[in-house]
């Protein structure tokens, strides 16, 4: 490495040693888990090379893979394959999450503690935040539960109007 580059390295060392002492453990801490990302992202990387390099491009012609003369039909894809909307349920039920959160977050706030109004109406947004987050995730959830279903029924009832074999 060139001497610019251990300069750059050492003026980042003592910004982090400044850091860290400025912080005390919580600063530790947070050393800790950048270098262990930037260690994982390193060996990932590494990883992710080597597969690549190690694997063979062309396995139909080196008889690795059998190549069929004519392409088997591809199913018509189902609804959940398909990309689209989740539907209005989604945005009014993360709207209802939200307001619920913020309601019940600034009264808990109000009843239980000592802070101010303030604090209690920030305490309401960052609840507010979490609550249509929920909210989202129940919707999103039900909404794919109940077409996964639809298409189930509709599957085995397509398949039970077919004749067996």
């Amino acid at each position: 490495m060139r001497l610019v580059t251990y300069s750059w390295l050492a003026v980042v060392l003592a910004v982090a040693c400044a850091a860290i002492s400025w912080l005390g453990p919580a600063g530790w801490l947070a050393a800790v888990v950048v270098l262990a990302s930037l260690a994982a992202h390193v060996a990932g990387n590494a990883l992710g090379t080597r597969m690549r390099e190690a694997t063979d491009r062309d396995l139909a012609r080196s008889g690795g893979l059998r190549v069929w003369a004519d392409p088997v039909p591809s199913a018509k894809p189902t609804h959940l394959e398909r990309s689209g909307s989740l539907g209005l349920l989604v945005p009014v039920s993360a709207g209802i999450g939200a307001l619920c959160g913020a309601a019940i977050g600034t009264a808990a706030l109000l009843a239980f503690t000592a802070s101010s109004w303030t604090g209690a109406l920030l305490g309401g947004v960052s609840s507010a935040v979490i609550g249509g987050l929920f909210g989202f995730l129940m919707a999103s959830f039900v909404e794919i539960l109940r077409t996964s279903l639809r298409e189930a029924i509709a599957a085995e009832r397509a398949a039970a109007g077919r004749p067996r074999r």
